[in-house]
């Protein structure tokens, strides 16, 4: 990755002339990430170059969620017409090569993830947050017969689909527990272990600038129930539990935890699709058969009938994670 031709010009307006720039991450959207190395130390250089991407919504949820006590990335400085933006920098021990390397540690940091989220319901949603509801997640699943369904040819009966989801999804839109600020992408590879800080604030929080305000089951279905690394049921019903408990919600609470992990895996399983068909990323296929592996598991619990009886008239075993196994 090489960094925008005025990179340097900006880091030189505001203090870190002749900074050294070395690429640091890319993600699924435009963004960029460096890091940047000078006489004062490192810091992160975000490139979210428009019109693709606005690092508005990012400096805005950044200085929410510090003044709410967590932990997000101090914005140091910015040029928002060329979509640039200094951060601090967290370090390189991420959550996620954290527990490929201690797996003895996965239960009492899912434990510190779910703490995380306990403290961030506690707070009204942020102000100005775009709603995550039934219209929303209903749109949100549409990505699975579009994406999905049409690479794999697969006719389906779309209007049943909407049908049994939205008698799945009304009731946990009606069940009065949120709106929550949802940060949306919170997983293992969005978290930063930031050294010298303890409790909740030694997880440093990243790629939060898509956060909404929905329902407070979905960010812990997202951590849980991550794409990217397989988390042990009995964590999952240990943390579920967790929550529960340090929230005072209970079975209303885990009715939605299991609906909207359904829905939020059906939705991924267009996501990665598109991000193969439409934007050349076939690496996102390999993430296939173990998001079928969770939805299959949403699905079994109770509440879930009318979906999971969709999915067996509509996506034969065969076309589920078996396709996908060769990339995997």
């Amino acid at each position: 990755m090489i960094p925008p031709p005025y990179a340097h010009d900006f880091l030189a307006a505001v203090g870190w002339a002749g900074a050294q720039i070395e690429p640091l991450a890319g993600d699924a959207s435009f963004r960029r990430y460096f890091r940047v190395i000078g006489p004062q130390g490192t810091a992160v250089l975000m490139d979210a170059p428009p019109p693709h991407e606005d690092p508005t919504p990012f400096v805005r949820v950044a200085e929410w969620l510090s003044s709410v006590g967590l932990s997000a990335p101090d914005i140091l400085a910015r040029d928002l017409d060329r979509g640039l933006l200094l951060i601090g920098d967290f370090g390189d021990r991420r959550l996620r090569e954290f527990l490929d390397d201690e797996p003895s540690r996965e239960e009492d940091l899912y434990a510190l993830a779910t703490d995380v989220l306990i403290h961030l319901h506690r707070h009204p949603a942020m102000a100005g947050l775009p709603p995550h509801g039934l219209d929303q997640w209903l749109d949100e699943l549409m990505l699975f017969p579009d994406w999905y369904c049409r690479a794999l040819n697969l006719q389906v009966d779309v209007d049943r689909y909407r049908e049994a989801w939205t008698g799945v999804l009304a009731p946990i839109a009606a069940d009065g527990l949120g709106p929550v600020t949802v940060l949306r992408d919170y997983h293992a590879e969005n978290v930063m272990l930031v050294r010298g800080r303890e409790g909740i604030a030694h997880f440093g929080l990243l790629d939060f600038q898509d956060a909404l305000a929905g329902h407070p089951a979905y960010d812990l279905a997202s951590v849980l129930e991550d794409a990217r690394r397989d988390v042990s049921p009995a964590v999952e019903r240990a943390m579920i539990d967790r929550y529960t408990a340090g929230t005072g919600k209970g079975e209303a609470f885990e009715r939605a935890y299991w609906a909207l992990a359904a829905q939020r895996n059906t939705r991924i399983l267009g996501v990665f699709t598109r991000l193969w068909k439409r934007d050349n990323k076939p690496n996102y296929r390999r993430f296939q058969p173990r998001m079928w592996g969770l939805l299959e598991r949403d699905l079994a619990q109770p509440g879930l009938e009318p979906v999971r009886d969709w999915f067996s008239d509509n996506v034969p075993e065969r076309l589920r994670a078996a396709p996908w196994m060769e990339a995997a």
